[in-house]
């Protein structure tokens, strides 16, 4: 049930992009504890002047693979979020060359009201999941 989407400069191939959304549930399913069939991943492409992610003052060099990913879920545990920055980075760079200064994440918490998965019901509240 996280919803992940991915903003990023166009360029990539179809194939590029499932290699990196691949990658991105493997840290999901490992931090999250989720289920398998639980992906749900949108990609947005960019041309590179509608894209601007700078560093806040770090010192984080950016190059043209900036990916920003928003992470929509239920509460999650500090370790737990700890955990999905370092695998998503990790799985990334191993499948996909991206370095971990590309990966800007952004996790946004909700609750079980706040999901209806389809049917016009909330199935979290209705028992169903």
């Amino acid at each position: 049930m996280p919803l992940l989407r991915f903003d990023l400069i166009e360029g990539r191939t179809d194939a590029e992009l499932q290699t990196l959304l691949d990658a991105a549930h493997r840290a999901m399913l490992a931090a999250f504890k989720v289920p398998e069939r639980d992906r749900y991943q949108i990609v947005n492409e960019h041309k590179p002047s509608r894209m601007i992610v700078e560093d806040t003052g770090l010192d984080i060099p950016r190059t043209k693979d900036v990916i920003v990913v928003t992470v929509v879920t239920r509460p999650r545990g500090k370790k737990a979020k700890q955990k999905f920055y370092k695998l998503l980075v990790d799985e990334l760079q191993k499948s996909c060359g991206i370095a971990p200064a590309d990966v800007m994440v952004s996790l946004v918490e909700n609750s079980d009201e706040d999901w209806s998965f389809g049917l016009g019901r909330a199935q979290f509240l209705e028992g169903d999941l």
